[in-house]
């Protein structure tokens, strides 16, 4: 069972390996981990590495484990079982072998444990166990190897079909403020500009200068980035619509730009873009490769999904007539042309099957429309060419 733990993990996308495996192990064997409230807390502490997938933990832990949490009347179950002549027909002989202690002992350690969980109300994770066998597990065994008597499972399953750290996934569809402070990342501040006082710079010359004031003046830190976002509208993109709004919204707001210009498109970049998709006002696209220099960050947003000629077939003929450029033509001359280039998907990474969508990914790299993959994605556009 503990290997199906691991598998639902990676079901999750938790990224799980054989080093946090091993120290979990380690844990069992040690004793570290008692129960499932010791399992649940220790689990996640050796196994995630950051409170994003807290949640992805949650639901791991609640599909592998919910059978295994004792039911609320485990209490009474056990008071029944200690006031009969020979509990649950269980001989001393057969109580000895399973426990290693005779019969009167462990009822006298029951009794205390219901005693403890009389006196106390916070869930208690420390109970008695019975290496594996009782008679009060689920359906006679405890498959874990571990304690799941009195309410302990109950708490670790309440913790995690509570699914508290829902807000921290970083894997899912984000707002407008995330968005914003996702795209800080591509701050590139460089000095430029009108001439402004370093106040640190003037108090080491002011030190240096034996405490006459001696100012000092540099050029005004200002970013050099130049963004241009090109939108899908439209169509299959229809669903999508919300969590793009949000990226335009967060990206035209932000003021970490030097230059931004954004423009849309349906299903492919063609002959022209368009700055208002509903009335098809647009710039012809070859002027933006020509206006806008390399040096320019170029994210697309769209689901990459169409008819194949749609990509193969599209985009009409250029100049005279004589020159057919398709669509897949068009995002390869952005790729030529702008040194860093990404496309961000909404759509789920399982379903980038589809025939247009690896042919776009294999000329622009694709990431998910979520919190972890414009995180990739902004740091594919930063890195050195």
């Amino acid at each position: 069972m503990f290997l199906d733990l691991l598998y639902a993990l990676r079901r999750q996308r938790v990224p799980v390996g054989p080093i946090e495996w091993d120290a979990l192990c380690e844990a069992l064997r040690q004793g570290v981990i008692q129960d499932l409230d010791s399992l649940y807390t220790v689990g996640r502490a050796v196994l995630v590495k950051t409170e994003g997938h807290y949640d992805a933990w949650d639901l791991a832990f609640a599909e592998v484990f919910h059978d295994a949490a004792p039911p609320p009347e485990i209490k009474e179950a056990i008071r029944k079982w200690l006031e009969e002549p020979v509990p649950g027909g269980i001989s001393e002989d057969q109580v000895a072998q399973m426990t290693g202690m005779s019969l009167e002992e462990v009822k006298k350690r029951f009794q205390e444990m219901l005693e403890r969980q009389t006196e106390r109300h916070d869930g208690g994770s420390r109970f008695i166990g019975t290496g594996g066998t009782s008679p009060f597990g689920t359906g006679g065994r405890n498959p874990m190897g571990i304690q799941v008597a009195g309410g302990g499972g109950r708490t670790a399953m309440a913790l995690a079909e509570g699914r508290q750290f829902r807000n921290y996934r970083t894997d899912v569809a984000i707002d407008v403020r995330q968005f914003r402070v996702a795209l800080r990342r591509l701050r590139r501040l460089a000095r430029e500009g009108d001439l402004e006082l370093d106040l640190d710079g003037t108090v080491r010359r002011t030190a240096d200068n034996a405490g006459d004031i001696d100012l000092d003046f540099r050029p005004s830190r200002r970013n050099r980035v130049r963004l241009l976002l090109l939108m899908d509208a439209g169509g299959s993109m229809a669903p999508h619509a919300e969590l793009v709004s949000r990226l335009f919204t967060a990206a035209h707001q932000s003021d970490h730009w030097k230059e931004f210009r954004y423009y849309f498109f349906h299903n492919c970049v063609y002959r022209k873009v368009y700055t208002d998709i509903e009335t098809y006002r647009g710039v012809p696209t070859e002027d933006v490769l020509r206006e806008l220099s390399p040096e320019w960050k170029v994210v697309f947003v769209g689901d990459a999904c169409m008819a194949p000629w749609e990509l193969a077939a599209g985009g009409g003929y250029e100049g005279d007539g004589r020159v057919h450029v398709t669509g897949i033509d068009w995002l390869r001359r952005f790729r030529t042309h702008f040194r860093r280039t990404v496309w961000l998907n909404p759509d789920d990474p399982r379903f980038w099957n589809h025939t247009t969508v690896a042919a776009i990914r294999a000329v622009h790299p694709m990431f998910p429309l979520t919190l972890d993959g414009l995180t990739q994605a902004l740091r594919h556009l930063v890195r050195p060419v």
